[in-house]
């Protein structure tokens, strides 16, 4: 719907500046508890990319703010203008001073509908970031955003471009609301599962609906606990250079292979180092949010090492690899690995000593497939419903282009 290229001119579409069909609203509230208003939005509460506001404040906490809003006039973000936060109001409130509100001037001219396509079209925030005026906290100013051009189409275009671009709304957002509430059901059944082990003997787990029997042992008797080879600039060159992970490598349950660095290992050194299908890794030294945070090494990497800021727990035969993992990321989520590292003001240490004496749950290797079976699953459906609200985006992002190509 914008015009970069001055292209000609379909019937009935016709070039148009932002102001001339869209108004800045200046309704404001000195006082919006008195005045009935209980909801305020500030940036925080506006996500990139989502239209929708999941998030706000209560005007009854305290609030400076006094611009109002109401249900479907658009929430444009105007302080750093490239995080793209734009958002249709579904109720009324007061909004911060850095948070324009938009209305069509005349719905005749403009489907209100539209409006909040064309404020997240790349055009727009291309200019909108453009515009912006300071380094730090860089803000565009209504008199800039007046003047972004774009090509409105004619009303029939706008309404079928509406539908389409509601339906792939639409999609997006019902599969990643599937994508949060399966990974809700992820960490109730992690804590559901766990939190029933943490008694010594017969135990049971509510959605097995079966006793089990449950000992606890060292983490050091349940797998080889290793901290990884220490870097040293002597180490960046040489004959035997290997490729190593580090904690910048290691996620919640994935390990990121973009960026791998290398150091020379020499044969022993590489024989103790090496990474093996099945290895746990843990982020040794972390925030005390993330310290411990673990994934498993699928021989993501032929031949690879790993530095002292991981930790690498390798099962023993009793042991899944996956139970192992899904143990370490409840021993993260509730702070237990916090417990035992050793704290500086920013840094949480874990410590492969600390680490080898924590306990560990364990059951039959029976029960240990039926519970990872049980995570996996959810598990393995997150990352599909991501993947298809990525679809529902691009499809809606080739919309926008669609129109702004005529």
């Amino acid at each position: 719907m914008s015009d970069k290229n001055n292209k000609t001119l379909k019937p009935g579409w016709r070039r148009v500046k932002f102001g001339d069909v869209v108004r800045l609203s200046k309704a404001r509230s000195q006082d919006p508890l008195a005045d009935g208003i209980e909801r305020y939005v500030g940036l925080e509460h506006l996500e990139p990319g989502d239209l929708r506001i999941r998030s706000w404040g209560s005007v009854a906490d305290g609030v400076t703010f006094t611009s109002v809003f109401q249900p479907g006039q658009v929430l444009f973000g105007k302080r750093r203008a490239y995080q793209r936060k734009v958002a249709v109001a579904d109720f009324s409130g007061v909004c911060s001073g850095d948070i324009y509100v938009l209305e069509t001037k005349d719905a005749q001219v403009l489907l209100p509908e539209l409006l909040p396509f064309i404020c997240q079209t790349d055009a727009f925030f291309d200019h909108a970031v453009g515009t912006s005026a300071g380094s730090l906290s860089p803000r565009t100013n209504w008199t800039s955003l007046a003047d972004f051009e774009f090509m409105l189409p004619p009303m029939d275009e706008q309404q079928r471009l509406i539908r389409l671009l509601l339906n792939a709304e639409a999609a997006r957002t019902a599969a990643e609301d599937a994508a949060t509430h399966s990974e809700k059901l992820r960490k109730s059944l992690l804590f559901e599962t766990f939190d029933a082990l943490q008694g010594d003997g017969t135990v049971r787990i509510p959605f097995l609906a079966t006793e089990i029997d449950c000992r606890w042992v060292k983490a050091r008797d349940a797998g080889q606990i290793l901290m990884g080879r220490q870097l040293s600039p002597k180490y960046k060159t040489g004959k035997n250079t290997r490729k190593y992970l580090r904690v910048a490598n290691v996620f919640d349950g994935f390990i990121d292979t973009s960026d791998v660095n290398e150091m020379d290992f020499n044969e022993s050194e590489f024989a103790t180092f090496r990474l093996q299908s099945g290895d746990v890794l843990l982020n040794e030294g972390q925030s005390r949010e993330l310290v411990g945070r673990s994934a498993i090494f699928r021989d993501d990497i032929p031949d690879c090492c790993f530095q002292n800021t991981l930790i690498r727990f390798r099962p023993n035969a009793e042991v899944m690899s996956e139970f192992a993992h899904y143990y370490f990321q409840y021993c993260q989520y509730t702070s237990r690995f916090v417990q035992i590292s050793k704290q500086t003001t920013s840094i949480a240490h874990l410590g492969v000593q600390r680490f080898a004496e924590m306990n560990f749950p364990l059951v039959s290797i029976d029960v240990q497939k039926a519970i990872v079976e049980a995570l996996s699953a959810v598990v393995a459906a997150i990352p599909q419903l991501k993947k298809r609200a990525k679809t529902a985006s691009a499809i809606r992002n080739q919309v926008l282009m669609e129109g702004a190509s005529r």
